[in-house]
């Protein structure tokens, strides 16, 4: 079971978790249905994992080039193909209808079109064009989208800020994680940004061009009325030292720059949250 729960890689599903919780928050109203919350969160999960698991039975061979991943329950043969395969499709089966009849049907469809954006057009991408990061990111945003059409059943334009949030914030985020692995990414003829420009120019160029745009975008909660200037001031705060570490990589092309960039995102996010959730109107 380790194995398997290897395969669905939990450490990145807790962020997903949140930023569905996140959605749901802000779409639901007194008279909300908190049973949606839990369908909301166990289908996201499910389908998440789900996900993940077919995600490495594509790319099993590439993972079997990589140190950072040559480990992983695949490429050791600790799973066969075809386990991981029906392990795969049976979580997203699962989380498909929980997020259908648990929650509603735009949920459902949400996550269905999350998954098959992330397998059918982000994945096989990944080994043609750096620009897989940005078809990535379309997929990765939607978390908060799955929670809000739970707890609201349709989207507004609150859905939107919480998407846009998301989606900019996985640019610096990713990024610093290509400089980081590139070696491992050419090692495995993935076509990511700095294994295609090998100074790094290009990569922090984008990191620093996300995070410049994400402190205005980050302020959209507030314009909406969806928290006060509490979560304004701390936006700010957070998008400018945010910000701060994008610049320094752009100065100094480093590995300790790319994993302060890193840290920096793994922080922003959940504090960012944390304060939305706090300073919400009428809360």
């Amino acid at each position: 079971m380790k194995n398997y729960l290897e395969l669905t890689k939990p450490r990145v599903t807790w962020l997903i978790l949140m930023s569905t919780a996140i959605g749901f928050w802000f779409g639901v109203r007194e008279t909300g249905n908190w049973w949606a919350l839990l369908h909301a969160l166990a289908g996201t999960w499910f389908i998440a994992s789900g996900t993940f698991t077919l995600n490495q039975w594509y790319e099993r061979e590439a993972d079997a080039r990589m140190r950072r991943t040559k480990d992983r329950p695949l490429p050791s043969g600790r799973v066969t193909p075809r386990q991981a395969l029906l392990f795969g499709l049976v979580l997203s089966g699962i989380g498909f209808a929980e997020l259908f009849w648990g929650a509603n049907a735009l949920t459902g469809w949400l996550g269905l079109f999350t998954e098959i954006t992330y397998l059918c057009a982000y994945t096989p991408l990944k080994q043609k064009s750096w620009h897989a990061t940005t078809v990535g990111a379309v997929p990765g945003a939607m978390p908060p989208l799955l929670g809000y059409a739970a707890a609201a059943g349709t989207l507004t334009w609150e859905a939107v800020a919480l998407y846009a949030i998301l989606f900019l914030w996985q640019f610096p985020h990713f990024y610093s994680i290509a400089w980081l692995y590139r070696e491992d990414y050419a090692r495995a003829n993935i076509k990511m940004l700095p294994v295609i420009e090998t100074d790094g120019t290009s990569t922090a160029r984008q990191i620093l061009l996300a995070s410049a745009i994400l402190i205005p975008v980050s302020l959209a909660p507030t314009y909406l009325s969806m928290a006060g200037n509490l979560y304004a001031a701390g936006a700010i705060l957070l998008g400018t030292g945010f910000l701060y570490t994008g610049w320094k990589v752009a100065k100094e092309r480093t590995l300790v720059r790319a994993r302060g960039v890193l840290l920096a995102s793994v922080i922003y996010l959940p504090v960012l949250y944390g304060l939305m959730v706090l300073d919400r109107p009428g809360v």
